[in-house]
């Protein structure tokens, strides 16, 4: 860090400037906005370089042991800004482009974000990525580079459009390309008995190839490396069929292979979907084991070692492969005795379980399985059947049963520790979707709450308040959280006035992007109410929809009843599969054309939903939002880290004891949380109540209202049948209790509006939020991982 701190502007310009002259092949006067900032993140490549260098020979000269963590999604975000503020470099940077009459802000926002992720899932692991440097603990990060990612998203008459993300269009000038580390990755074929040894023959092969991107932490002081597989033909180009006249069939292979790395989370309702998900999966997972395999063996001889030298976290199930693919490779590549390779595997290995809905925990037909992965599926059989046997269960707890292979229970028989991501969250693990196992595998279960990184969700995101904080706690509190919890002895009315005014211009600079971008005008003395998120049931955002309808019936009755302003903001994708989520989108927007056009109550409420909500969407609202909608139904929600986001920047939250939600609101106190509906508990003894969907609706007139709008077709008027479907679920069946929890949540949304009306003490509650958002940084988690779960140490 030494090196960057004497680095002056003149020598920055000078760099900068090297780069635009010889790695983009212009001069200043004709460089485009594109050609500055690869010049730029060329030149903050350059330095990121020396510090990753060092750290990959410091760990080898040190021996650290390294973790390795496998995820399909890592959903990164811009990479120029990141780096920049963990180096220090802003304010240089930004003197330097100025002088050539050039914003820094526009260089950054030409930078596409990188398509790695969906959701939660992806954004914790690149926060987790940068808490690994900043702590100095060597890592990789494993994923797969996909050129299309999930999918770009827009609205045509409020329906969802999926579209193809074109991030890798033009070229990436922070990764590396590794054509020296590839891999063949082997699919289908048959097994066949060789002198007592099973010997797989594929029938097909692709090549997987690493392109690695350094991960720089704070301060620039450490440097680990996401290495992304990118899918290539082991045969290039058949030139036979191509003369023949077959020019189609010439190209296939590599049409064939390049399909494994296109799409992130393809659609897989048809078979041949499904077989592309288990081969990205394996793909993955096989390509980061031979790597890791051939690190370990570059550096030692001995595998009895490799626990002591190697920790694997598996993010989910998607690379629970990981347990009978290092069997695999010990047993049929490198000679090693099962029971010693089984022991080796499991001493590696760990498990993150996401969820507690039973029906997200991945499960292979046995059919599927056993052809793309012949010899996967008699390893399965075979670890399944020590399982049985060691644990006497019976056959719902088995790896494999009803021709199925269940993922997240492989993912647990081969871990060596299983954690879950908020307390609530673990301690129903125990209890519900893995309670047998726990009973069999005693111990084996543990907590590491979710974090964030602070320094692009707090420093990069939220300038004006970032300073805020360092004028009232001092420097330092970026890789030192904790020390937030000094707002609370600095408070007085200067400093909430401050944090007021940084919240104020955050949300003036949101207004004038939703004004730019989609033409409607915002007040930013209005309450900002956001839900951002996947889109999905149990999160809830019908019942968002359900109460803004309501308010805004309420409003048009009587809109002289001294309304608090409200702007309902949502954002998130749906699954292109998932027909509810995507009825509930264009809910959403058909609501808001009828709402925002209304002239009784447009002053009083407005509905915005941004197309396409990802990092960098994110790290505009995050800041603006002055309420935070955490409303999933109790005991649905792992943990979520948006909710931690939200809280670090000054956000209250409205939301059910859920996820993290029961930690923020410990952290925060209770009375500076607006807590509402029922306990996991409660919930299940909802669920347990004859016909309890219609119940509910018959206590509220509020909401049966809302439901009779929608029944005439109030918000469609040119499709009155649209949301049938909707409502008969809604009356009938009621999965995650948005009727049941209906009132309370209306409740809770009146008794919001009360205290934002009390400037004072919505202020007070927003600094007590900032100061208890300390222990959701995600240092904090990642030395939870490394000394609970990895065995791993800090070699700054």
């Amino acid at each position: 860090m030494n090196a960057l701190n004497d680095m002056s502007a003149e020598m920055l310009r000078a760099r900068i400037t090297q780069h635009l002259t010889y790695t983009m092949g212009k001069d200043k006067a004709h460089a485009s906005t594109y050609d500055w900032r690869m010049a730029v993140s060329h030149t903050v490549r350059d330095m990121i370089v020396d510090g990753w260098f060092e750290a990959t020979r410091r760990t080898y000269e040190q021996q650290g042991k390294r973790v390795y963590y496998l995820s399909m999604e890592f959903l990164i975000g811009r990479i120029l800004e990141d780096a920049v503020i963990n180096l220090g470099l802003h304010e240089r940077i930004e003197e330097v482009l100025r002088a050539e009459g050039v914003s820094l802000m526009d260089v950054v926002e030409d930078e596409p974000d990188a398509a790695l992720g969906n959701g939660g899932l992806g954004r914790l692991a690149a926060c987790f990525l940068e808490s690994l440097s900043t702590l100095g603990c060597p890592a990789f990060g494993y994923g797969i580079r996909y050129e299309h990612g999930l999918f770009r998203q827009r609205f045509e008459g409020g329906r969802q459009v999926e579209t193809p993300e074109d991030w890798l269009n033009q070229p990436h000038p922070w990764e590396f390309d590794r054509p020296e580390a590839s891999y063949t990755i082997p699919f289908k074929g048959h097994v066949e008995t060789r002198d007592g040894r099973a010997v797989w023959h594929p029938g097909e092969t692709v090549l997987a190839r690493a392109y690695d991107t350094p991960q720089v932490g704070w301060e620039g002081a450490w440097a680990n490396t996401l290495r992304l597989w990118g899918a290539h033909p082991t045969e290039l180009f058949d030139l036979e069929r191509f003369n023949s006249g077959d020019h189609t069939a010439a190209a296939a292979p590599e049409a064939l292979a390049r399909t494994l790395s296109r799409v992130l989370y393809p659609e897989d309702t048809t078979e041949s979907g499904k077989e592309l998900r288990l081969k990205q999966e394996y793909f993955l997972t096989a390509a980061a084991l031979q790597d890791i395999l051939r690190r370990f063996l570059s550096e030692y001889d001995d595998l009895d070692l490799l626990p002591q030298k190697v920790a694997i976290q598996m993010n989910d199930t998607h690379p629970a492969l990981a347990g009978p693919e290092l069997i695999r490779l010990l047993v049929d590549e490198h000679d090693v005795a099962w029971a010693r390779a089984k022991r080796l595997a499991q001493g590696c290995l760990n498990y993150t379980n996401h969820t507690l809905l039973p029906e997200a925990l991945e499960t292979w037909s046995t059919w599927l399985m056993g052809r793309v992965l012949p010899r996967h599926m008699q390893i399965i059989e075979r670890i399944d059947a020590e399982h049985q046997a060691a644990t006497q269960c019976g056959p719902d707890l088995r790896i494999v049963h009803h021709d199925q292979v269940h993922m997240g229970t492989l993912a647990f028989v081969m871990a060596s520790h299983v954690n879950g991501v908020s307390a609530l969250h673990s301690d129903l693990m125990k209890t519900t979707v893995f309670a047998d196992l726990n009973k069999a595998y005693p111990g084996r279960i543990l907590n590491q709450t979710n974090g964030v990184t602070p320094r692009r969700w707090l420093k990069l995101s939220n300038p004006g308040l970032s300073a805020v904080i360092t004028e009232a706690v001092g420097s330092g509190w970026e890789n030192d959280l904790d020390r937030l919890a000094g707002l609370r002895e600095a408070d007085s009315p200067e400093l909430r006035a401050k944090i007021r005014a940084a919240k104020r211009a955050n949300k003036v600079a949101f207004s004038n992007w939703v004004q730019q971008s989609m033409g409607l005008r915002l007040d930013p003395d209005a309450m900002f109410d956001v839900q951002v998120k996947r889109v999905h049931e149990y999160k809830r955002q019908l019942l968002n929809v359900f109460e803004t309808i309501a308010r805004w019936n309420a409003i048009r009755k009587n809109p002289g009843a001294g309304w608090v302003p409200r702007v309902k903001i949502f954002g998130g994708k749906a699954a292109p599969g998932y027909f509810t989520a995507k009825i509930i989108i264009r809910l959403i927007n058909d609501v808001a054309k009828v709402v925002n056009n209304d002239p009784v109550t447009r002053d009083y409420l407005k509905v915005v939903y941004p197309a396409n909500y990802n990092v960098s969407m994110a790290q505009r609202l995050m800041p603006a939002a002055d309420l935070s909608e955490q409303i999933s139904t109790a005991g649905k929600e792992a943990s979520g880290t948006g909710n931690m986001k939200f809280t670090m920047n000054g956000a209250l939250t409205i939301g059910t004891l859920d996820g993290a939600n029961v930690e923020i609101r410990d952290h925060v106190g209770a009375e500076n949380f607006f807590l509402f509906g029922m306990t996991a508990e409660e919930v299940l003894a909802r669920y347990r109540v004859a016909d309890h969907a219609r119940k509910a609706i018959l206590q509220s007139q509020d909401l049966q209202d809302v439901l009779q709008m929608l029944a005439e077709g109030r918000f469609s008027p040119e499709e009155v049948s649209r949301y049938h479907g909707l409502l008969d679920q809604t009356w009938n069946h009621d999965p995650f209790l948005v009727a049941s929890d209906f009132v309370a949540y209306g409740e809770c949304q009146t008794y919001v509006d009360r205290v934002y009306a009390d400037q004072d003490r919505w202020d007070g509650m927003v600094l007590q939020n900032i100061a208890g958002s300390g222990f959701f940084s995600s240092d904090r988690t990642i030395r939870g991982y490394m000394d609970q779960v990895w065995g791993a140490k800090s070699l700054l």
